[in-house]
């Protein structure tokens, strides 16, 4: 179990691609509890890779790492931040990091506000904004989902 020091304390962020932040949160369905891993670009908040399985395992978790670095277009270097979880800390999660030359930085002990970047409330409330009030559908006519259910409404 890797643990690396907190390297956002110090560092300036100005530009993406810069930092990746990652956080798993927890969707539940019918079926049970899924878990949704996402590594986000600290400095856009836009999301660079995710994956959604139906557990916490490291190798789960990686799928997500290796989605964002085949979305990363350039070889400038690159900070991973995340908590101290069994993941994070994981031997293969650490090994996928050091394959793409990607330096770790982890919060100060177990303090989640720490990692507050990657903290998906905001992020969920943007796509959902996104989805319903600014992606038009062809199956809609071109229209939003917010048009067409304001049209379909009494």
């Amino acid at each position: 179990m890797r643990k690396h020091p907190n390297l956002l304390k110090s560092l300036r962020i100005t530009r993406p691609k810069q930092v990746f932040v990652s956080d798993i949160t927890y969707l539940e369905s019918k079926e049970g509890v899924h878990y949704l891993s996402l590594v986000t670009d600290a400095s856009s908040r836009k999301i660079m890779g995710y994956h959604l399985s139906d557990d916490m395992k490291a190798e789960s978790v990686v799928k997500a790492l290796q989605s964002a670095v085949k979305n990363r277009v350039t070889a400038n270097a690159l900070v991973h931040h995340s908590d101290r979880g069994l993941q994070y800390c994981s031997d293969l999660y650490q090994k996928e990091l050091k394959q793409h030359s990607i330096q770790a930085s982890m919060t100060d002990g177990y303090d989640c506000y720490q990692n507050a970047l990657a903290e998906l409330e905001e992020v969920l409330h943007e796509s959902i904004f996104t989805n319903n009030n600014l992606s038009y559908h062809m199956s809609l006519g071109m229209q939003t989902p917010e048009e067409a259910h304001k049209k379909a409404s009494f």
